[in-house]
């Protein structure tokens, strides 16, 4: 049953210049300005011209693979996200700023002072994307000789997002008094030390900056595994995630919202939204071409590459035109599992090969790859909106700025048209955005209770 009120959610996510593997290589793609910020600035206008909840920046922590060839063909230079969203702040005025930041090669201390920081730095417009980080090399970038194990990743994760919150709320949000009078800057028994000691961490706290003006910045999780999905239901309000069928995102919808109300939680307080790469034409033959001709640019070495990194096994011994080799069963994994799992899932149900498999994947990454006219954009999010698969998407244009720029003229206005999204934004807030509630201080209702 379709809520008349609801819209969908929509997250723009730059991976500059574009989604595609070799987006760089489209005669469209404007690769030369990959560290330009004017370029960026642009490009976030563009989404916020086109009323999108948020932009959305991935991160890592090393450069991907070590084939010299592979390397070299592919895109290996991206802004550190706390710097760039900080000079976006500057230059928008509604849009959210999401950044991703990793559990597993940061402190919580650090954390909750940057993301506050971006929060009141742009007027409540802050989200953290919580990763643990999933390969060996960026462990080695960090006096590690190996990553952590998979479940103790989470754990950490865990614990480091429950010391994140209550720094946050460890300023009432009228500590503040700025009294020349009286010479009180702030109301020091409304400042409280949170005193963690935990197995992964100590942290004494207070925070030295007052509390985000969201109270909380958005608080997002990309994890699709068990683990992934508990911390999701327990602290996640925004989830972007990867399906390729509506069944399979129905399923994930369901369940990861069935496990909220063990933790005090409504289905309401979740955003899901799955990735979406969208290859768009005129025409369904337009799109068509359009699809095959990024496929046809992608060199050898960069597509074995990328799917080798994405399943974590290395396929450079084995040949392009055969089957994946036998791979590992999950528990084995160490790197990414949901993502191990749902393409090795796709080479079976579709009978890939390798080159196929890295064909199908260099866009989207395992996400959704939709094409055809933009109104067949549409209908396909539509479908999947309406029918218990996502609250909404996460938009990855092949290339930028021309694939951004085609959905934000093509696709939106009949999303608008069709009253599947807004018009205006009409909060102030990225969360007010969203329709998440603001959090109530937990650390204040602590401290009142043990007195």
């Amino acid at each position: 049953m379709t809520n008349l009120n609801r819209e969908m959610k929509l997250g723009a996510f730059f991976m500059i210049p574009g989604h595609h593997v070799v987006a760089w290589r489209h005669p469209k793609a404007e690769a030369q300005n990959v560290m330009n910020f004017d370029f960026i600035k642009r490009l976030a206008q563009t989404a916020e011209r086109g009323k999108f909840d948020m932009i959305f920046l991935a991160d890592g922590y090393s450069i991907k693979g070590k084939d010299q060839k592979a390397l070299g063909q592919t895109v290996n230079t991206l802004f550190e996200p706390f710097t760039l969203l900080s000079a976006l702040s500057s230059v928008t005025k509604h849009i959210g700023l999401a950044g991703t930041v990793s559990t597993t090669f940061n402190e919580p201390f650090n954390v909750a002072r940057r993301f506050a920081s971006l929060d009141h730095l742009s007027g409540g417009r802050a989200a953290w994307n919580v990763v643990t980080s999933n390969t060996e090399s960026e462990a080695r970038n960090f006096n590690l000789e190996k990553h952590l194990l998979h479940s103790k990743r989470y754990e950490r994760a865990e614990e480091f997002v429950d010391i994140v919150t209550k720094l946050w709320d460890s300023w009432e949000d009228d500590a503040l008094i700025i009294d020349k009078e009286s010479a009180q800057f702030a109301d020091a028994s409304k400042i409280h030390a949170i005193d963690h000691k935990g197995k992964w961490f100590s942290v004494e706290g207070p925070l030295n900056i007052s509390r985000p003006v969201q109270g909380h910045p958005v608080v997002i999780q990309a994890g699709s595994s068990e683990a992934g999905k508990e911390l999701a239901a327990r602290t996640a309000e925004v989830i972007f995630t990867a399906w390729q069928t509506l069944e399979e995102a129905q399923a994930f919808y369901a369940d990861v919202k069935g496990r909220m109300a063990k933790y005090g939680r409504s289905p309401e307080e979740l955003k899901i939204m799955p990735g979406v790469f969208p290859v768009i034409g005129r025409t369904e033959e337009e799109a068509e071409q359009n699809k095959r001709f990024l496929e046809e640019i992608i060199p050898e070495e960069a597509g074995v590459q990328l799917l080798s990194a994405m399943i974590s096994v290395d396929l450079s011994g084995y040949p392009v035109d055969g089957p994946l080799p036998d791979l590992p069963d999950l528990e084995q994994v160490n790197g990414g599992k949901s993502r191990f799992q749902l393409l090795k899932d796709l080479a079976e149900r579709e009978n890939l090969t390798i080159r196929g498999l890295y064909q199908s994947i260099a866009g989207a990454r395992g996400h959704r790859e939709i094409s055809g006219t933009p109104e067949q954009i549409a209908d396909q999010m539509q479908e999947w909106f309406e029918n218990g698969a996502a609250d909404g998407f996460n938009i990855m244009p092949p290339y930028l700025p021309g694939g951004l720029e085609d959905f934000v003229d093509l696709v939106i206005p009949i999303l608008q048209e069709r009253g599947l999204f807004r018009t205006e934004y009409t909060g102030n807030t990225l969360r007010e955005n969203l329709g998440l509630k603001r959090p109530a201080n937990t650390l204040i209702h602590h401290v009142k209770e043990t007195i």
